[in-house]
């Protein structure tokens, strides 16, 4: 099989380190070793060989004509990067700081599954998609791409939004695709870390997103009056690591109540405390909660107004 031609497109050729503020900076550079593939590269770095159309578009590599490479080839390695979300931060600020421009916010609140008009939850570990570049070819169309990259024909409208296309585009054309799933499997992590380049934020948002899914139960635990279980997980939580503003605040509340039920409003005051510290308007339904429960939140708030 001939090798493929490297015809790459402007600063292809460069290893393209992190650099805070631009998704698309944080890159890195593979050099070709001999017996290697874009499928064999794919599945070191992202555990799947058929992310070797990454590697094809964001190279400016030519499609046709089959995959093989040459030997001490530079390839750019993309992958997704992390924010850690800070008070004031807004989806539409973001998009800007990330992709200089605020209508690709698009792409932020569907990597990370929120809605339009809301606001980032401060302390939560955002995704952060790589803007993929791919040139268009002959025969391409914003469909084929969808379904290329997405798996999902219906991924069009992602594609418009992100670049603002409303006419169709032609072969030559930069089409940026925002990628979600360019996380780095272990021996890719491994490997740049080998290399002295490390990447950070993954553990925090995957972390993040475990906590998220014990919330249910937690709460589920104080509705049945499990009160000693949901204590042992509310602590088990708190202690997990860097949580989002929303999550503590929800397992300090619900911390509180157990501990009321536990004959411990003591606690329960030093939790609603923390609560306050993050949510200093948290208010309770004075019609589903007990009375003690809020007791416990007036003194809380008693208690903050006197420090």
């Amino acid at each position: 099989m001939k090798a493929l031609a490297p015809y790459l497109v402007s600063l292809a050729s460069l290893c393209f380190l992190p650099t805070p503020g631009r998704a698309q900076d944080l890159a890195y550079a593979h050099v070709v070793k001999s017996g290697e593939t874009l499928a064999s590269i794919a599945q070191s770095y992202y555990g799947d060989p058929k992310r070797e159309n990454v590697l094809v578009a964001e190279n400016g590599l030519l499609a046709q004509g089959g995959t093989a490479i040459v030997e001490g080839l530079r390839l750019i390695v993309p992958t997704v990067s992390y924010h850690r979300v800070q008070a004031g931060d807004t989806w539409k600020d973001l998009a800007q700081r990330y992709y200089g421009d605020p209508s690709r916010a698009v792409a932020l609140l569907r990597a990370n599954q929120a809605k339009p008009g809301s606001t980032p939850d401060e302390g939560a570990q955002l995704l952060i998609p790589y803007p993929v570049r791919h040139v268009m070819e002959q025969g391409e169309s914003l469909i084929t791409i969808a379904e290329q990259f997405y798996k999902d024909r219906n991924d069009v409208r992602l594609l418009k939004a992100f670049n603002a296309s409303k006419a169709p585009v032609k072969r030559g054309h930069v089409l940026l695709i925002p990628l979600f799933d360019l996380v780095l499997s272990e021996e890719g992590r491994e490997r740049l870390e080998a290399g002295g380049q490390r990447i950070e934020g993954g553990e925090t948002r995957a972390l993040q997103t475990k906590v998220d899914e014990q919330l249910p139960l937690l709460h589920e635990h104080v509705l049945k009056g499990r009160f000693v279980e949901a204590v042992a997980l509310g602590n088990q939580l708190l202690g997990s690591g860097q949580l989002t503003g929303h999550q503590e605040i929800s397992i300090q509340r619900e911390l509180a109540t157990a501990y009321v039920a536990l004959g411990r409003s003591d606690l329960a005051v030093v939790a609603f405390g923390k609560a306050l510290d993050k949510q200093p308007d948290l208010e309770l339904d004075s019609a589903r909660t007990s009375p003690r429960v809020l007791k416990a939140l007036e003194d809380a708030k008693g208690a903050r107004q006197k420090r």
